[in-house]
């Protein structure tokens, strides 16, 4: 079970710079975020310490990040995005 502290802290690291992460991430974070495993919550605060403009290019699927399980996050975070599911 996730603490809220720790949901309100990726609520807070997920609002970013730019209008169209905050778009992106918000509603990940809000709808599955509570319900990652241990190292999946891991993987999602590990994202969050990338540049705003790293996380642009790799949700618009210009690049992917090199680390394998930052790729599948981001995958399931753009797929949650365009209603594929989490």
């Amino acid at each position: 079970m996730i603490r809220e502290n720790d949901h309100q802290r990726m609520r807070w690291a997920s609002r970013r710079g730019m209008l169209e992460l905050d778009l992106v991430l918000a509603p990940f974070v809000e709808g599955v975020y509570p319900t990652l495993g241990e190292a999946d919550r891991a993987c999602y605060q590990r994202l969050m310490e990338c540049e705003d403009q790293e996380l642009y290019a790799w949700f618009l699927g210009r690049e992917a990040p090199e680390d394998p399980a930052l790729a599948a996050l981001v995958r399931r975070i753009v797929a949650h995005k365009r209603g594929e599911g989490a």
